[in-house]
């Protein structure tokens, strides 16, 4: 069994962030949200996942990770409430994203995983994996982890393998066994990771934790957006956008095409 590496220690300064992903392949950023954020993001989102348990739209982890029925999925939380706009734009956020992949780039998702008591394991996986292989120098993705709740090894936190993204491919079935770190970090802390780390949910052994995580996922701008925002998003998050966010959903031009020579929006 390979042997992990040890994860970066938490900081609040923003180089020293950067120089942890590209040394680890992702670094932890500790009291990115206010109390107050940090209490909106957490309502909205578990009022978002009971509403969807309600109504029968619950979504497992899904993309053929697991089947298990203690965690869940809840996607586009970007129209579920205005919070979630502000983490997707959160300055600092943003400007490690913009150190990974540049700008323009785009907002591929912001989808909220949510493990429950008994909750496995996800098989590990890079997020890259629509990326032919060897992989470029360049990740082509970037990861923004909001820990809603506190990450703990005992409620699953989000396994990684710091510095897989060295590798440059994808870990296979005989990787499965590798030694990874659980990401624990206190809630209010953002975990950016780069799109080759190698990563898992880790199991739930709690009798009575819930632990919810919000993630932000962007990539450069040749590729197609994960969630289909022209058809999804609450419209009045785009009436409401910033020239930024219109850029990240791919509303203006800026890389990624005109409407009858100029930009759309």
């Amino acid at each position: 069994m390979d042997r992990a590496a040890a994860l970066p220690a938490p900081t609040r300064d923003v180089e020293q962030a950067k120089r942890d992903i590209k040394h680890y392949g992702l670094c932890i950023f500790e009291d990115a949200l206010t109390p107050d954020q940090l209490k909106r993001a957490r309502d909205a989102f578990y009022h978002a996942a009971d509403e969807d348990r309600r109504r029968g739209r619950e979504k497992k982890f899904g993309l053929d990770y697991d089947d298990d029925d203690s965690n869940q999925r809840v996607w586009n939380l970007l129209s579920r409430d205005p919070i979630f706009s502000d983490l997707v734009e959160h300055p600092i956020a943003l400007e490690l994203v913009k150190s990974v992949l540049g700008w323009p780039c785009l907002l591929g998702n912001i989808s909220g995983n949510l493990t429950g008591p008994g909750g496995g394991e996800m098989v590990l996986h890079a997020d890259q994996i629509f990326v032919p292989t060897p992989w470029p120098d360049e990740p082509q993705g970037c990861n923004v982890a909001w820990c809603l709740d506190d990450f703990t090894e005992e409620n699953g936190a989000t396994r990684m393998a710091p510095m897989s993204h060295l590798r440059h491919y994808p870990p296979g079935e005989g990787d499965q066994t590798i030694d990874t770190v659980p990401m624990e970090a206190k809630a209010g802390s953002m975990v950016v990771f780069e799109s080759r780390v190698w990563h898992k949910t880790g199991n739930n052994v709690t009798k009575d934790q819930r632990r919810a995580g919000a993630f932000a996922w962007y990539t450069k701008t040749i590729y197609r957006t994960q969630e289909n925002w022209f058809l999804s998003l609450d419209p009045r998050v785009r009436q409401f956008a910033s020239d930024e966010m219109l850029t990240l959903l791919a509303f203006k031009s800026e890389g990624f095409g005109l409407v009858n020579g100029a930009s759309p929006v």
